[in-house]
């Protein structure tokens, strides 16, 4: 039985570093440096305006499902969790503390990626098979560049419908679950937890069914309500972590940028297979550069692209150069990366667990295990999306029944198997979404220059 699943592992393994190569993080790198200086820095400087459109009401006549805030949350959602928790926890144990450093450089010019291909998921808005309004990549590549490119619409859901797969997240909530409360508590072990397992995934199977049954709207009032809660609630708990341990901080974010360069940790010396771990984590914790979380964005009640653009590049501020950082602070300063006995996010878990009793363990699982199960909602509606596109939109909602399948599969299924498909499919989904996002850059540079001369007395 092991034997196959090792040989899968191996080939998925091989599949990850050749899609996950040096072109990849090219056209990411170069393509967001492209973007951030084709804009003149412009998401840098109206990052307050950004934040002020967040908290503004929809005009009633403005056409979209979804409010800012609600967008924003709902994107977030699909990012913030195990991506923050388990994906650093991972950076760390293959690419050593260096692969941060090059986590935040991918952030850094992921804000003016996020600014382009969100801007585009409501100016190219379009219409499924139903009439219903929707965005992303798809759509853009749909309505934007014409019938020669749509097979790279295509490509872009197929690919989407499997990178939107559940099973990361629920392999991880199972995990930090399971460690950390599960099996302190006598609810099953270390060896045979098989049937706990199954258990929790169909309990967590039968929690999405009752969100999604009410479709978008009620994903948004939830994920606006669990996700802002949820961030606050581990920050403070990673804040304790600080600030009993300021002292540690400026070392720690030392070793982060000496490492970097030097790669003499876990990474062994290997640079550029440190920068790739960066960029590949970076890329699965903040999407951009990916184009899911265009499809909420796209969404937003909005009649300027601009304005969801502005919203939109504040989600790699938060959940990577905050959130993520704060996460790799702790797993550092307690040091228990060094002993390899963990991977994921029971190395998160363990670090926690070495600096605060058990109740701070218990509360930092609860915490992420509520993030990981927005982000499984959030990918629900992303994966029903790309299957309307490819097959119809009255067919979509059958998509529901074969999600619920792949929770319980991923409460049960190996990390590496699910971590390699997952990054494969994050890989392919960036090709068709950058090069759109390339292509249509001029239209967005126009749309912003006429935004910021209707708003000249706003955008400051």
């Amino acid at each position: 039985m092991d034997e196959p699943q090792s040989q899968l592992e191996l080939v998925l393994g091989k599949i990850v570093g050749f899609v996950w190569g040096p072109p990849l993080v090219t056209l990411l790198v170069s393509g967001g440096l492209f973007f951030l200086l084709y804009s003149r820095l412009l998401p840098y400087r109206y990052l307050g305006h950004g934040l002020r459109l967040l908290f503004k009401p929809p005009d009633r006549d403005d056409q979209g499902s979804l409010s800012h805030f609600q967008a924003l949350s709902t994107a977030l959602s699909g990012t913030l969790g195990m991506g923050n928790v388990g994906g650093v926890a991972v950076a760390i144990a293959t690419g050593g503390p260096g692969a941060i450093f090059w986590m935040w450089m991918s952030a850094l010019l992921g804000i003016a990626t996020k600014f382009y291909t969100c801007t585009l998921a409501v100016m190219y808005r379009g219409k499924d098979s139903e009439g219903a309004l929707q965005g992303g990549p798809m759509y853009i590549i749909r309505e934007g560049m014409g019938r020669r490119w749509r097979p790279l619409a295509y490509f872009f859901a197929f690919a989407g419908l499997l990178g939107t797969m559940p099973i990361f997240q629920v392999n991880q909530l199972a995990q930090v679950v399971r460690d950390v409360i599960a099996t302190p508590a006598g609810w099953t072990t270390d060896d045979k937890h098989f049937l706990f397992d199954l258990g929790l995934g169909a309990v967590l199977a039968i929690l999405v069914l009752g969100v999604v049954a009410g479709k978008l709207p009620r994903l948004a009032r939830v994920t606006a309500t669990l996700v802002p809660a949820m961030v606050l609630s581990y920050l403070s708990l990673t804040g304790v972590v600080l600030i009993s341990h300021s002292e540690q901080i400026l070392p720690t974010l030392e070793l982060i940028v000496v490492d970097a360069f030097t790669g003499q940790a876990v990474a062994g010396g290997a640079i550029g297979a440190m920068i790739i771990t960066g960029f590949r984590r970076a890329a699965f914790s903040n999407e951009a550069g990916i184009g899911t979380e265009a499809m909420a964005h796209g969404a937003a009640r909005t009649r300027e692209p601009v304005s969801e653009g502005l919203v939109a590049m504040l989600g790699p501020v938060i959940d990577t150069l905050v959130v993520c950082t704060c996460t790799a602070l702790v797993i550092l300063i307690s040091g228990v990366w060094t002993s390899g006995d963990n991977d994921g996010v029971s190395l998160t878990a363990a670090a926690f667990g070495s600096l605060f009793d058990e109740a701070g363990s218990v509360v930092m699982a609860l915490t992420v295990s509520v993030l990981a199960f927005s982000t499984v909602l959030t990918f629900w509606y992303y994966g029903s999306k790309c299957l309307g596109f490819m097959i119809g939109a009255r067919h979509q909602h059958h998509y529901v029944w074969f999600y619920l399948f792949l929770i319980v599969l991923g409460a049960i299924a190996s990390l590496n198997t699910v971590i390699s498909v997952v990054d494969t499919m994050y890989a392919l989904m960036a090709i068709p979404t950058m090069t759109a996002s390339l292509v249509l850059a001029p239209k967005v540079n126009q749309a912003a220059r006429r935004y910021f001369r209707k708003n000249a007395g706003e955008s400051g």
